[in-house]
């Protein structure tokens, strides 16, 4: 009994000593994350200035010319010295925090700060979060390594560390939290949940305080509310109403999904294309991505940076005639919708195939919201309510990653959440998007994405096409 009861007493004092470092890691997650995100911010206002200028004054082409050849020679050295940074993060911090190999915690940090900030400045179409989620997880692998943890606890600090840089990144706690049991390590363990719970708060705790310190206001991910009242199954009384409106989430759902899937598989196909580049030992592929965000550049300040913006400038408040996108040449509202999105969605998927250093989380959200314009666009002018035009792009969003990520939960709660306006007329909606998305990415044998592109940091080979769905008896 004595036996027992020191045994418990040792297991209960572990877990204490894991929480106490998960807070350690959420804090310095918290002060590495805000800082990167700050000046990621910051890169994008350069960038898009500076595209700016230089359309207007067309002889400074061939100065970005060399900026960007350069940049893409850069990448590929330190992708050549640090392979952990090829990508956009999240795929190798998943196969750390689920135990396949290890992140080699400050080199691929500092790396994959610089050189994904690098991207950023350069205009490439790269979000913040992936980087964030991967810092984040290097974090955790650091304080696990220098407080001499089993191999067990440090997993789970990988995991807590990654939930607070997505946390932080997004200002979402709920997202970050589900990042780790849905995404991360495909588990469910109180330790582990606790563990993330603990460096979610304190991460984002310590957010608050740097923002505030250098009085830095506090931006929304998605800082518009759509109007839903008229979509609301929750209080649309006849079964005529109810049919419409769930029937109108569905075939939304459906056909982002198909872009979802369209997607997935065009990561692939670029990745196979661009493979076959031998150039400075396979490094020169990242000329393709680089070279091609400069000439996407000059057609609209919209197709450039992670998407935040353009997930703003497509916030109508209720019709398609106050959306705040345009090319620069000019041209239809229409016109415009089409080329941005087919332009951010060749642009990530070439980055991804291509393996820059650079977030694909938020511009895989724009992507969606691009999709959700067009249709929004289709059905006002077929004549639906322009009170339904942002709901569109919400679910589409949602359904789009969710099809791609296979992350249906967290697609739901994301989307729910980064409106910020926790109005829970939304969340059925969302439900049922995310799940109809889920199914039919499903139906067309196709992977979690972070999970196919894990492959090649598991398998030096470098297999260049995605894996099998697996079967129903698997």
């Amino acid at each position: 009994m004595k036996r027992r009861a020191l045994a418990k007493r040792l297991h209960y004092a572990d877990g204490l000593t894991v929480i106490a470092f998960a807070i350690l890691t959420g804090a310095a997650t918290g002060v590495i994350v805000t800082l990167y995100n700050i000046l990621v911010n910051y890169g994008e206002t350069v960038s898009v200035y500076a595209y700016g200028e230089i359309f207007t004054r067309p002889y400074f082409i061939p100065l970005l010319v060399v900026a960007l050849a350069l940049g893409a020679i850069l990448a590929g050295i330190a992708i050549r010295f640090v392979p952990m940074v090829r990508g956009s993060g999240i795929p190798q911090t998943e196969g750390a925090a689920r135990g396949l190999f290890r992140l080699h915690w400050f080199s691929t940090m500092c790396t994959m700060f610089a050189v994904s900030l690098a991207a950023v400045f350069l205009g490439l179409c790269a979000g913040s979060e992936g980087p964030s989620v991967l810092m984040g997880g290097c974090t955790g692998e650091g304080v696990g390594t220098l407080s001499k943890r089993e191999r067990a606890d440090e997993r789970i600090l990988v995991s807590a560390g990654a939930s607070a840089g997505l946390a932080v990144a997004f200002n979402a706690p709920l997202t970050g939290l589900l990042f780790s049991v849905e995404e991360a390590s495909k588990k469910f363990t109180p330790r582990l949940l606790v563990a993330t719970l603990c460096s979610v708060v304190t991460g984002l705790a310590v957010r608050g305080g740097l923002r505030a310190l250098i009085s830095l206001a506090d931006p929304e991910i998605l800082p518009y509310a759509p109007t839903f009242s008229a979509f609301d199954l929750t209080t649309l009384g006849t079964f005529k109403e109810i049919m419409i409106a769930a029937g109108l989430a569905i075939g939304i759902a459906a056909a982002a999904a198909l872009a979802g899937v369209l997607f997935y598989h065009s990561i692939f196909i670029m990745r196979s294309l661009l493979g076959r580049i031998t150039l400075f030992g396979g490094a020169g592929k990242l000329f393709v991505p680089f070279l091609l965000a400069g000439a996407l550049g000059m057609l609209s300040p919209s197709i450039m940076t992670g998407g935040h913006s353009f997930i703003e400038s497509v916030g109508t408040y209720g019709g398609t005639s106050d959306m705040d996108v345009s090319l620069r040449f000019g041209a239809a509202l229409s016109v415009t919708l089409v080329v941005i999105f087919a332009a951010r969605f060749l642009a990530s998927a070439c980055n991804m195939g291509a393996g820059v250093p650079c977030g694909a989380f938020v511009p895989m959200l724009a992507i969606g919201a691009g999709f959700g314009a067009i249709l929004s666009f289709v059905l006002t002018t077929a004549g639906l309510g322009a009170e339904y035009s942002d709901l569109i792009v919400m679910l589409s969003i949602a359904s789009f990653f969710s099809a791609v990520v296979k992350a249906p939960i967290s697609s739901a709660v994301m989307v729910f959440e980064l409106t910020g306006s926790y109005n829970f007329a939304l969340l059925l909606p969302a439900v049922i998007a995310v799940t109809v998305a889920f199914i039919v990415s499903s139906a067309l044998h196709t992977r979690p994405v972070y999970d196919s592109l894990l492959v090649s940091f598991v398998l030096p080979s470098k297999q260049i096409q995605p894996p099998a769905a697996p079967s129903e008896t698997e």
